[in-house]
Order: structure tokens, then C-alpha cells, then sequence
């Protein structure tokens, strides 16, 4: 007996995460074509449902629609990278020195756990860890602050920002460099020193712009999924 083929399911902000997620995740590149039809199967979601979250997105600045020929991954230039990342940095600070203000023993012991993680990848010469435990520590900074609207605006600008985020974490050298940046601002937060969190935050942040600059008129090589 042939099984019924089921009635999409996932709504328009359901697609419309799912696709912001796969950008953010490197799983979508930058130029990378949005086929409606492919979507909906993937995502067992009307076109309708679709086509909206799809125009959503473009609001977002994540997706951009070309006239007739759909939707592709929007490319970001360098020189927005950094506007973006300039952004980023006033969040970010804001984030840090509530994380020292209102940060738990548990808390603190979570963090150094993470510290530790980063501190072992750069040994062992793992960078693909090290991003990943870095990015950890910018949520898990943020979810300490308990600042849901910086929350979600930085997730809306590292989306867009993703593939120049990929880039400078495996440039060779970065992640040696970086830690000692990232350990200073879990011990300014672990020490509840709120202006030494947003010192520390600070310097990092600026030391992402500064290596950004490298980037400008450098190829971005073939825009093709990470994963």
C-alpha cells in the first residue's frame, strides 16, 4: 500500500530560521543559488511558505532576489565585513560588561571549561575546534548577559558576515594569536570586572577589524558550501 505524501508542515518562520541557520553554519555560501522547489522538499515546506521566508530574508540582507532567476546567498564585501564587524563590536562590549555584572560560580566554572577547550585546540593545531569553541563562548558571553535583542541582532550580522568569519579562523596563525584575546575576556567576566570585560572585549574585536583589513583586494576563492 503506497503511504501518502504528506501535507507540507514548516511555516514561513521556520524556513526563514532554517535557512538563516544553514548560512550561519556554513552550509549555504555566499552566491549560492536558492531553488524554491529544492527548499520546499528539504524543508517540507509550502512554496508559499517558502517564497515569504525567502523575502524575509532579504529584508535581513542574508538573501538577495535577482529578477528572473530567484534567490541566491547574499555576498558580502570585505569593506561591509568590517562595517558589519564594527557593529558587532558595540554589541559585543555591551554583552561583556553585562556578563561580568551578572555572571553565576557556575557560570564562571562553564566558561574556563570553554577557555580550556580553545587553549587545547590551539595546541593540538585544531582550528576547526577552536572556531567552534569560540563561537560557544560569543553565545554563551551573550546568554549570560541576558540581552535577547543584542542576541538577536548578532545573530543576524554573523549570518550575514558568515564566510568572512570562516576565512580569517583558519588564516594561518589565527587561532594562536586570538586565544590569549579570548582568555582575557573570560577572566575580566570570571573576576565580574565589568570595565575590564569590555576592555578586553574591546581589543579583541578591534584586532578582527585589523585582520579584516588583510583581507581587502585578496581573492575570496570558490564560493561553495563548507559542509
Amino acid at each position: 500500500m503506497a503511504v501518502a505524501k504528506q501535507s507540507p508542515t514548516s511555516s514561513r518562520e521556520e524556513v526563514a530560521d532554517a535557512i538563516r541557520r544553514a548560512i550561519l553554519e556554513g552550509e549555504l555560501a555566499p552566491g549560492q543559488r536558492l531553488v524554491e522547489a529544492e527548499l520546499c522538499t528539504s524543508l517540507n515546506a509550502s512554496r508559499g511558505a517558502v517564497r515569504t521566508a525567502l523575502m524575509d530574508l532579504a529584508h535581513e540582507d542574508l538573501v538577495e532576489r535577482i529578477a528572473n532567476r530567484g534567490a541566491r546567498v547574499r555576498v558580502v564585501t570585505v569593506e561591509e565585513a568590517m562595517q558589519i564587524t564594527e557593529v558587532r563590536m558595540a554589541l559585543e562590549i555591551l554583552c561583556a560588561g553585562k556578563a561580568a555584572a551578572r555572571v553565576t560560580d557556575a557560570q564562571i566554572g562553564g566558561l574556563r571549561e570553554i577557555g580550556a577547550r580553545m587553549a587545547e585546540a590551539v595546541e593540538s593545531g585544531d582550528s576547526v575546534s577552536y572556531s567552534s569553541y569560540n563561537q560557544q563562548l560569543h553565545r554563551e558571553v551573550v546568554r549570560i548577559a541576558d540581552q535577547p535583542v543584542a542576541a538577536d541582532i548578532l545573530d543576524r550580522l554573523r549570518a550575514r558576515n558568515v564566510r568572512h568569519q570562516f576565512r580569517l579562523a583558519f588564516r594561518s596563525g589565527r587561532a594562536q594569536e586570538a586565544l590569549p584575546l579570548r582568555l582575557a575576556v573570560i577572566d575580566a567576566i570570571a573576576r565580574r570586572d565589568v570595565a575590564g570585560a569590555e576592555e578586553a572585549t574591546r581589543i579583541y574585536m578591534t584586532n578582527v577589524l585589523h585582520e579584516f583589513e588583510k583581507f581587502v583586494g585578496e581573492p575570496t576563492g570558490a564560493l561553495r558550501p563548507l559542509r
